[in-house]
């Protein structure tokens, strides 16, 4: 076979420098047939082996019946149904290129997404132990981090809460959607409680979350169940929070999870994302600008309860017990508590504020609180002390004798 440089060269003496075929055959030392098959070729030659027939050859018309009548048997199967001894690796070679002949492609769709169309939101338990407080530590299945992807520019956002109830969920989920400033069109949840469920063949909301999305003017949709799929995006920004976010972090409590999160978000929304082609930070104005706007009044989120406060002067939120100002014992109250505080209304006033406590079981006291109870504590004892009986003179009893005209010693007078 001619050798390429060989090849090369022929080729420059002729159409460079003009060589005729005899002196370039003498110089390059071929024969003047080689000189003009190289000239005739456009392409560099190379070396073919020459192909051999395989052993797979003879069953291919056997292969061909079984495709023709099952188009999707495996080939495992196939070796059986022949009789084959030899390798599976190259009958199973032979069946994939005879396949398509019998089995139409199957391609798979690309989902696209128009801007501010969809959002995809979920709850990621981080595999870690959190302490909370008071002695005590939180596991994954207590630490829900509720996520949120915008589909268009795969924006994403996480935020740790207390609980799951509709109450802590509402108040995340209100707290991305005014973080983006924009309210996505369509929102995908999974069967979360919360949220609603699929029964009798169609997704069923809460009454909570008709009242959210209410408000909003959006459209929430409830995945079917064991259909991972319909929400992909959250479930890779899932494993990527894993992945990325977690390793050789330590974290002292929420809050501070919380602020490692954020400032991690702020950073990867930033990163180029292999299927977009750029960051989501480039996409995420027109995600914005196609989205609904905000609704002029937000919607009722977090904790809302109404009632007379009891003589012990306490409210129970979330299984802790937090102090309220004894002045208003016995009045109407109304308690409203969001992701971090807690407060007690009464008479359009504030009678307690305190932090959200993470941990479970606590009295949370305020000084003052403390104090003003027992100043009325004693004032109440002063007014319920029975009052001294008036002092009586004492008389002798001879005066009374006199008065009603009784002699002791000679009978009446």
């Amino acid at each position: 076979m001619l050798a390429v440089e060989v090849w090369a060269e022929i080729r420059r003496l002729h159409r460079s420098e003009g060589v005729p075929i005899k002196a370039i055959a003498r110089l390059m030392g071929v024969s003047r047939n080689t000189v003009r098959a190289a000239l005739a070729s456009d392409r560099p030659p190379k070396y073919e082996r020459p192909a051999k027939g395989s052993i797979v050859d003879a069953v291919e018309p056997q292969i061909r019946e079984l495709l023709k009548t099952y188009p999707t048997m495996p080939s495992t199967v196939i070796a059986e149904r022949i009789g084959w001894t030899r390798s599976v690796r190259v009958l199973s070679g032979r069946v994939a290129e005879l396949r398509p002949a019998y089995l139409p492609p199957d391609p798979a769709s690309r989902t696209a997404y128009a801007a501010g169309e969809i959002a995809q939101c979920d709850f990621w338990f981080p595999p870690i132990n959190l302490p909370v407080g008071f002695g005590q530590v939180r596991g994954p299945k207590q630490l829900p981090v509720l996520t949120m992807v915008l589909g268009y520019s795969r924006w994403l956002m996480a935020l740790l809460i207390p609980t799951r109830h509709a109450e802590d969920l509402f108040a995340g989920w209100w707290a991305h959607i005014d973080r983006l400033g924009s309210v996505p069109r369509v929102l995908v949840w999974d069967g979360e409680g919360a949220i609603g469920r699929w029964r009798g063949g169609r997704s069923e909301l809460t009454k909570e979350c008709q009242a959210f999305r209410g408000t909003l003017g959006a459209k929430v949709i409830v995945c079917k169940p064991a259909d991972p799929e319909a929400k992909g995006i959250i479930e890779r920004a899932h494993d990527y929070l894993e992945r990325s976010f977690l390793p050789g972090r330590t974290f002292t409590g929420p809050d501070d999870f919380n602020l490692q999160l954020g400032e991690w978000l702020a950073l990867v929304n930033t990163r180029t994302r292999r299927a977009l082609g750029c960051a989501p930070v480039d996409r995420v104005g027109a995600d914005r600008q196609a989205m609904l706007t905000l609704a002029p009044v937000p919607p009722e989120i977090g904790w809302r309860r109404s009632g007379r406060l009891p003589r012990d002067h306490y409210i129970r939120l979330d299984s802790n017990d937090y102090w309220v100002h004894p002045a208003v014992i016995g009045r109407r109250i109304e308690i409203v508590a969001d992701l971090d505080r807690v407060r007690v209304h009464s008479g359009g006033r504030i009678v307690a504020d305190h932090e959200r406590i993470w941990a479970r079981h606590q009295t949370i006291s305020d000084p003052a609180h403390v104090e003003a109870a027992k100043v009325l504590r004693r004032g109440r004892i002063g007014v319920l002390r029975p009052a001294p009986e008036p002092e009586v003179e004492q008389r002798a009893l001879t005066d009374y004798d006199a008065a009603l005209g009784v002699d002791i010693e000679g009978g009446v007078a």
